[in-house]
């Protein structure tokens, strides 16, 4: 039996639910998504979790900075300064272990961006994404075990 099966149940149950759930709850559907996606990119389990989530909300805080440095900043280009700015430490701070999954930075901003700057919408829909991720990828291969040891083995035929 594929590996995978037991990991797509799980996904697409908790996924049909994270998305009524959300709806009925106005949280931001997609960003917990990317998030859940980021928990498997960023290596699954409990490293998948703690890399993937922290990566995310400090791209969240990175975004925070960059709007909050625009409403200061008036001179042309201040846009472009301040997405460089926050690029350059989003890359360098994957020299910190915790936060050395550079994709997950740039999904965190991207997702605040994507909001409108909703810092605790996209921060809550980021977490619930994460905790999902590692719910699926739990209850995936317990779902999985229980399919393979179903399986009937092939006994030889008398010959």
């Amino acid at each position: 039996m594929k590996n995978y099966v037991g990991v797509g149940l799980s996904i697409g149950t908790l996924a049909a639910l994270w998305t009524q759930v959300s709806v009925w709850t106005g949280l931001i559907t997609w960003v917990g998504f990317v998030a859940w996606a980021t928990y498997f990119a960023a290596g699954a389990g409990a490293t998948g979790l703690s890399r993937g989530l922290l990566a995310n909300l400090s791209g969240v805080v990175y975004g925070w900075l960059a709007v909050g440095f625009l409403g200061l900043a008036t001179f042309p280009g201040a846009l472009a300064v301040g997405v460089g700015v926050i690029a350059l430490f989003m890359c360098l701070q994957a020299g910190f272990g915790p936060l050395s999954f550079i994709p997950g930075a740039f999904v965190g901003a991207a997702s605040f961006f994507g909001t409108e700057s909703a810092f605790w919408p996209t921060v809550m829909a980021l977490a619930i994404g994460a905790g999902l991720g590692w719910l699926s990828g739990s209850l995936g291969a317990r779902i999985q075990s229980g399919l393979v040891k179903q399986q009937p083995t092939a006994e030889a035929s008398p010959g």
